[in-house]
């Protein structure tokens, strides 16, 4: 009997229904005639324990005398908290400890998260079972059958989950140290991230630009050349402009043409979609953010509709031509997609595939479920992603875009020292973009330029050394910009090519390899995510599209080390990641790296706090969560601490830390293995008995009870409901 676990419910639906024959509903999994049983994940069903929750580690509470936190080589996982997680579990591993099992088979999603979930639970579970691994990105029967005939030994993915875990590790190993050692220095609470981080220090530094921009005036002199214009180079001063206009407009004077060139530029269709590529689309075109196309294409992807999301690869291969050239027959994805005269008759697929470049899983596409008969039931986001993903198919596959560029360069006869130019584009054929209607397949709006009228240069211009009269002359002012604000889609880019922020040329080379987008910020299934992060924690703020700095955003760029912040050093990192999961570099050679970068934050914390006494100071106003139950003042939070707002420490002479005033009222995070949220606590504050469930008794015996306030304890259990 093989044992397939996928990811999700919805995708284990789909390989039960590929494999077909008699199927029967058990409790968490689906039984598949004799010889299969199929099962799901609920996500991640086992993490990482907390600092709090280590025992005889002195860790629950915030000192800087228990930095550096590292549990090497006794990291230790734990089945999650999240609502049914644990039930799943135990389903699953009732399941993978039956003794009719003898084969295991990895279906969750196909990249380094996947790869991981399975195996924590694996491992948690003490199964030691052969296992294969079923790589399949569509979830269509033919594609998951094709799947299922050539798995390969999960042995061959130890690279692949040696990433993930080092990945898992090195994020706990960063965040809860550097959270800690920056909060407690600076007696604030300060969330630091070994991706965030970098990320919002590119936000905050194009939002420093742009505070500090000065506008510079300059002028210009449009000169009419008779329906079209030249343009004289910038001037600094008016009275210059003004000079070369009275020259221009001179009786009897003109330019002298000192080169002009017209020709066909071909602009070559773009590629397919991956992840990035498509939320930056998104953003740009309909407004959404990276987060929700992610998760309408996600939804996509479980209904059948479109292959798998997670992807950096931008072709197919060899393998899906076959597919994809039935994609292209018929009319199912013309109508309610595109006008049918924008679609190229004859598709180019030499264009998309690239055995090559696909390095895992190959670019979006739709499915041959997807068609406008299954448009309606979608929501608004799921039908544009869909849409989009669609017309980029054909896109992608048509006809270059023709424009008749042509460009001049004179000067005034009179004047031999300053150039004026032209330069006219005219679309001849529009061929990838007619798929697309025209407005919504240029730049943001941000960005766009006035309407205004078309300067076309004649077909009949003279050639060199031609004199050409001036109709009229004119002086146009401007002054220089400063650089846009991110939005989703520009920061997004900038994540994804860090190389623009890195000085290293050898660097600068590895991450501008285009075989793998890994080293930039994060990976195309993690950037949504990271910029939310940002935005909850109110680093960032949302104005429209654009993505912009909050003073708590910017004070902790500030005040954290600049390796911590450093788009380089982060991008090296998952570059090394990279490495590992291709079998380059060694595993605990990686891991090492990350250990002895955390073992540095506490010291690069307190002298930075040494370097900001001022900010020290000016400690952000507190949300008072409701009265301290032991001498009536504010309760605030600190870290993962809710505490009396009168609570004082200082720092020895000895290096320590040790509490100098206040009551003392502390409550922390965690009560017998349970978390208590914001919410939980503002009830306590208020007087109410709060119940909850999933405690963890000192036997190992889950339980429910109910918590009051305690003016000693911080909380205390109520069994008198």
């Amino acid at each position: 009997m093989r044992l397939i676990i996928a990811e999700k419910h919805s995708v284990a639906q789909a390989i039960a229904s590929a494999i077909g024959g008699n199927r029967t509903q058990g409790d968490g999994y689906i039984r598949c005639g004799d010889s299969t049983l199929v099962t799901w994940a609920q996500g991640h069903l086992v993490e990482l324990l907390t600092p709090a929750e280590y025992e005889n580690r002195n860790w629950k509470q915030w000192s800087m005398e228990s930095l550096p936190l590292d549990p090497t080589p006794d990291w230790r996982w734990k089945v999650s908290t999240d609502r049914g997680a644990d039930r799943q579990y135990r389903n699953i591993a009732s399941l993978l400890n039956r003794s009719d099992v003898d084969v295991l088979v990895n279906a969750c999603d196909p990249d380094r998260e996947g790869e991981s979930i399975f195996r924590r639970i694996v491992a948690h579970a003490r199964c030691r079972k052969p296992a294969w691994r079923l790589w399949v990105a569509s979830l269509e029967e033919d594609a998951i059958r094709q799947a299922l005939d050539s798995m390969r030994p999960e042995s061959e993915y130890d690279g692949l989950a040696a990433a993930a875990e080092i990945r898992a590790k090195a994020d706990w190993l960063i965040g809860m140290n550097a959270s800690r050692a920056y909060s407690l220095a600076y007696d604030r609470r300060f969330a630091v991230g070994r991706v965030q981080t970098p990320t919002l220090a590119m936000v905050v530094d194009r939002d420093l630009q742009i505070g500090h921009h000065r506008p510079v005036p300059f002028w210009k002199v449009d000169a009419d050349m008779g329906g079209w214009r030249l343009t004289s180079e910038r001037f600094d001063r008016r009275e210059d402009a003004e000079h070369f206009r009275m020259l221009a407009a001179a009786d009897g004077e003109g330019f002298d043409i000192l080169e002009s060139d017209r020709r066909i530029q071909h602009e070559r269709p773009p590629h397919l979609y991956d992840l990035t590529s498509l939320q930056k689309d998104m953003s740009r075109m309909h407004g959404l953010t990276a987060a929700r196309t992610l998760a309408a294409l996600q939804h996509l992807y479980e209904m059948r509709l479109a292959t798998y999301p997670r992807t950096d690869s931008q072709y197919v291969t060899s393998d899906d031509l076959a597919s994809l050239r039935r994609l292209a027959e018929g009319g199912t994805l013309v109508d309610g997609f595109a006008e049918p005269k924008s679609i190229p008759v004859e598709p180019r697929f030499d264009l998309v595939v690239d055995d090559a470049k696909v390095a895992g899983h190959t670019a979006i596409l739709p499915t041959m479920q997807a068609g406008a008969d299954c448009l309606a039931p979608l929501t608004d986001d799921e039908r544009l992603v869909l849409v989009r993903i669609v017309r980029r198919m054909w896109e992608a596959m048509s006809e270059d875009c023709l424009h008749e560029v042509a460009t001049v360069r004179a000067r005034l006869r009179m004047d031999d020292g300053v150039e004026f130019s032209c330069r006219s584009d005219v679309v001849t054929s529009r061929g990838w973009r007619a798929v697309e209607n025209e407005k919504a397949s240029q730049t943001d709006d941000d960005d766009a330029e006035p309407d205004g009228p078309r300067n076309v240069i004649p077909v009949n211009l003279l050639a060199p050394c031609t004199l050409i009269p001036v109709s009229d002359a004119t002086i146009t002012q401007g002054e220089t910009k400063p650089p846009k604000p991110f939005t989703d889609s520009t920061l997004l880019a900038a994540m994804e090519h860090a190389s623009r922020y890195v000085d290293d040329k050898t660097l600068k080379e590895a991450l501008d390899d285009d075989e793998s987008h890994s080293g930039g910020l994060g990976t195309p299934a993690t950037r949504a995510d990271i910029i939310e992060k940002l935005v909850r924690s109110k680093y960032l703020e949302r104005k429209g599209k654009q993505l912009r700095s909050t003073s708590e955003g910017r004070d902790l760029v500030m005040v954290v080390d600049g390796s911590r912040k450093d788009v380089a050093t982060t991008a090296r990192m998952e570059r090394d990641l990279a490495m590992v999961e291709r079998g380059l570099m060694d595993p605990s050679e990686v891991m090492e790296a990350f250990r002895a970068d955390a073992r540095g934050i506490p010291t690069q914390a307190m002298q930075s706090a040494e370097r900001n006494p001022e900010l020290r100071k000016r400690k952000t106003e507190d949300e008072s969560f409701g009265p301290c139950p032991r001498c009536g003042a504010a309760v605030v939070r600190t870290g993962t601490v809710w505490q009396c707002s009168t609570n004082k420490r200082e720092k020895q002479p000895d290096g320590g830390w040790k509490d100098t005033a206040g009551c003392g009222w502390k409550l922390f995070a965690s009560i017998s293995g349970k978390k208590l949220t914001d919410t939980n606590v503002r009830n306590l504050l208020a007087g109410k008995r709060v119940h909850l469930k999933g405690f963890t008794s000192k036997a190992g015996k889950k339980f429910d009870a109910d918590i009051v306030a305690d003016k000693d304890k911080g909380t205390r259990f109520d069994f008198g409901r």
